[in-house]
């Protein structure tokens, strides 16, 4: 028994650096028409995770017609010229496979995760719908309707949605990452077959999409299959260059204060305006990625610490930021004050103690602790081909490459207290941020 704990010890301190040491084995192509290929082999199991994205997402939806992507995202699973609607989510079930898709700000991207001989049928059924959709009044009017619950649902009966929302708005300007994916209530209504089929026909071509493979696949089955069923698929010559309204300097710090009779728990939310991971470039994005985590990552988080085990002003803290983004984004807290604790003295005592963090600077132990649980993270990440597939399609249609995606956990490993410090005091600033506070109807500060 000892000597079986022995061997399973050294079993353990090896097999992270085997892991560290291996990158992902990925391929990458152009098909003759544009369709970029993306192959990440991982022949673990006989299971495939097929994705199509499409550069194309709710900032890309023209004005007035806000939430048509994630209407369209909707009207895809209807028919197509030679597919009935809902045959292609029931021919995945029967397959024993599953299927769906998303919309964000930045893509589209519709899945589906089966075993690896149903491949081929899966890229017969997804190319198909990237061309031959069949629309109907009756199917506009039905998803519209769809798609107007959903919003009722996930954002109308939820205060801290609409709460969200609203600070989304307000931090920016002029960018349509202020305007909600799912759209505006009053623009949602409107939508009709014209506003869907153009967002069709302008983004949903094979020089827009990219396909993502990972599985037990090889690099020539997939480009073989691609070729067959994605590249005879014409181009678009008239694709238009990704380009949106830039957001002007902020100089001003905003607040607001939401107020809905449903709201359980108020707290305080404060969102500053930073960049995103630049392809070549994306030093100052790690550098915000291991700022969040330092200062509201998790149970030993330095807002933890000072807030809610020393001061006891807050019983939950978060920093959070998004990095991955095509365009420029935010660096987000929140503070949830204790009982008998007023909002303005929860944010009192958040403002104190991000001002002393800047003061202290960066605590190098938990730096190092904190690193190596992200390469643990990213270690055992390469386990699920759901969560690979979605990293290279998310970093691929926000402006990354390959290549930027293989360099992140190196990045992120080299930088440096130093880094992190320079990167809070260039993004925490006062006069870009939004500060807000969500209360109970007719409160102002408990």
């Amino acid at each position: 028994m000892t000597r079986m704990r022995a061997m399973l010890a050294s079993l353990m301190l090896l097999s992270p650096v085997a892991a560290v040491a291996a990158e992902d084995p990925v391929t990458t192509f152009v098909l003759d028409n544009g369709m970029q290929v993306v192959v990440v082999e991982d022949h673990r199991a006989p299971v495939v995770q097929h994705m199509v994205w499409y550069r194309a997402g709710s900032a890309d939806e023209p004005i007035g017609a806000s939430g048509v992507a994630h209407f369209l995202e909707h009207l895809l699973f209807k028919a197509t010229d030679t597919l009935e609607a809902g045959e292609l989510s029931a021919t995945v079930a029967a397959n024993g496979g599953r299927d769906n898709a998303f919309t964000s700000y930045d893509y589209t991207a519709y899945f589906q995760r089966i075993a690896a001989d149903r491949l081929e049928l899966m890229m017969r059924m997804e190319s198909d719908r990237m061309r031959n959709i069949r629309l109907t009044l009756e199917n506009i009017e039905t998803e519209r309707d769809v798609i107007i619950e959903e919003r009722n649902q996930r954002t109308e009966n939820s205060a801290s949605a609409l709460f969200s929302e609203q600070m989304r708005a307000v931090q920016y300007h002029n960018h349509r990452y202020g305007v909600p994916v799912i759209g505006w209530m009053h623009e949602m209504r409107t939508l009709d077959i014209d506003d869907a089929l153009a967002f069709y026909e302008i983004y949903y071509s094979p020089n827009n999409a990219i396909l993502v493979v990972s599985g037990d696949v090889t690099p020539e089955g997939v480009k073989e299959l691609a070729d067959k069923y994605y590249g005879v698929i014409p181009s678009n010559p008239d694709l238009p260059t990704r380009s949106r309204s830039e957001e002007p300097p902020q100089t001003a710090e905003r607040r607001l204060v939401f107020r809905d009779a449903r709201v359980a728990q108020p707290y305080v939310s404060r969102s500053y305006l930073a960049p995103e991971r630049d392809s070549g470039s994306q030093e100052e994005a790690a550098a915000l990625t291991l700022l969040a985590e330092v200062l509201g990552g998790g149970t030993t988080s330095y807002l933890t610490e000072k807030l809610q085990f020393d001061t006891q002003t807050v019983v939950y803290s978060s920093v959070y930021y998004r990095g991955t983004s095509l365009d420029d984004t935010t660096f987000n807290m929140i503070v949830v004050p204790a009982p008998g604790v007023t909002l303005q003295e929860a944010e009192d005592a958040m403002d104190a103690a991000v001002a002393q963090f800047m003061e202290e600077g960066v605590d190098p132990e938990q730096l190092d602790r904190l690193k190596k649980q992200m390469r643990a993270q990213q270690i055992y990440a390469r386990d699920n081909v759901d969560g690979i597939a979605q990293r290279y399609g998310t970093a691929l249609t926000t402006g990354l490459t390959v290549d930027d995606v293989k360099a992140w956990p190196e990045i992120l490993q080299a930088v440096t207290p130093e880094d992190i410090m320079a990167a809070a005091e260039k993004v925490i600033v006062r006069k870009t941020s939004v500060t807000g506070w969500l209360v109970r109807d007719e409160e102002t500060g408990k």
